[in-house]
């Protein structure tokens, strides 16, 4: 168990065994031997593993409840090397344990997995499929054609597991959708702006709606799964309502209003307009060649949408805290934090006093 828990944990903080090695005062050899299961530390090597992993001691002696890699199926992230697929696969099991583990203690914290969409095209074959399965999932959740405030929480309520990880700046990730233990699962970064968040959420649904239905000879998936996100978060009825029905152009500031009421890029709202037919395609170009121009493609103007918050966690903890269902010691291990750093956000003292997960 020990062994296994300490490659994890390395491998999700990026480090090589030499580097781990240095950082705790022994060879990289006997990291190894560690994770290979033929040496065990000292109780004093266990702690400084512990603090420049970022875990509790705890964490090396909790048993599995993801088997291995294999019970969860990744889409492809051809972009990412090895090394950084890794460590993000692993920061994600480690989410998704202590959830899991959370379920286990605290039976209302489970939630029933993502129910059958009945009335979905048998298949995606053309582009009227693509919005028709949006406005389905939209009315099957009985979310209208009005903005979604909080997206993650939607997901939560019809069984989607959702979590946000900590990615390093320089490494290109917008998340992931995964399978696990026959329950959904969706990852975002917390280092991209809401907006960008809640695109990548209804995408990796169109993921996990969607792919079994896409005709081979029609779009890559991903193009499908873009064009899903863009009319689920901004369906045809609201588009046609806020741009109308034709447009010779739009100004910028329209674009930034619409982006916060809906949550939706600029860049999305328009590529919305251009597939459907308001604006013309050599307007499409050259507004594109605008934002090029004052690099908005790379940060549009205006306020920075709000990030999407994965509070459902954190809220069952302190929920089942409250139930005496776990304790104390127990919940801040949930939330990978020390006991004093848990009382104080139970106290809700100074700015730590904000959601962990």
């Amino acid at each position: 168990m020990f062994n296994k828990r300490l490659s994890q944990a390395r491998k999700a903080s990026g480090l090589s065994l030499r580097k781990l090695g240095d950082e705790v005062g022994v060879s990289h050899a006997a990291i190894k031997k560690y994770e290979d299961g033929e040496a065990k530390p000292s109780s004093t090597i266990l702690l400084k593993l512990a603090k420049v992993l970022g875990v509790r001691t705890e964490y090396f002696f909790r048993p599995d409840i993801i088997p291995d890699l294999t019970s969860i199926n990744y889409r492809k992230h051809s972009a990412l090397p090895k090394k950084q697929l890794n460590s993000i696969s692993q920061k994600i099991i480690e989410l998704i344990e202590r959830r899991i583990e959370l379920e286990n203690l605290f039976p209302q914290a489970a939630k029933e997995s993502l129910l059958p969409i009945n009335k979905l095209p048998k298949v995606i074959s053309n582009d009227s499929d693509i919005e028709k399965a949006a406005e389905v999932v939209r009315e099957t959740w009985k979310l209208g054609i009005d903005p979604i405030l909080d997206l993650i929480d939607i997901f939560e309520m019809q069984g989607i597991r959702v979590f946000s990880v900590d990615i390093a700046e320089n490494v290109k990730f917008d998340g992931l959708c995964a399978e696990v233990l026959d329950k959904p699962v969706i990852v975002i970064s917390n280092n991209w702006p809401g907006d960008r968040q809640r695109f990548t959420l209804a995408h990796e649904l169109g993921h996990l709606l969607l792919s079994e239905m896409i005709v081979p000879d029609f779009k890559d998936e991903e193009k499908v799964c873009n064009h899903f996100a863009g009319a689920f978060l901004f369906p045809r009825e609201s588009v046609l309502n806020k741009l109308g029905k034709s447009r010779t152009s739009i100004e910028i500031k329209e674009l930034s209003l619409i982006k916060e009421e809906f949550g939706i890029s600029m860049g999305g709202i328009l590529f919305r307009a251009l597939q459907l037919d308001i604006i013309s395609h050599h307007y499409w170009l050259e507004i594109r060649k605008l934002f090029s121009k004052n690099g908005w493609h790379k940060a549009e103007p205006g306020e920075v949408y709000p990030s999407e918050i994965a509070r459902v966690f954190e809220q069952f903890v302190f929920h089942a805290l409250a139930e005496d269902c776990i304790g104390e010691s127990k919940a801040a291990e949930l939330l990978s934090l020390s006991l004093t750093d848990f009382r104080r956000l139970r106290a809700m003292e100074g700015k730590d006093a904000r959601t962990h997960q």
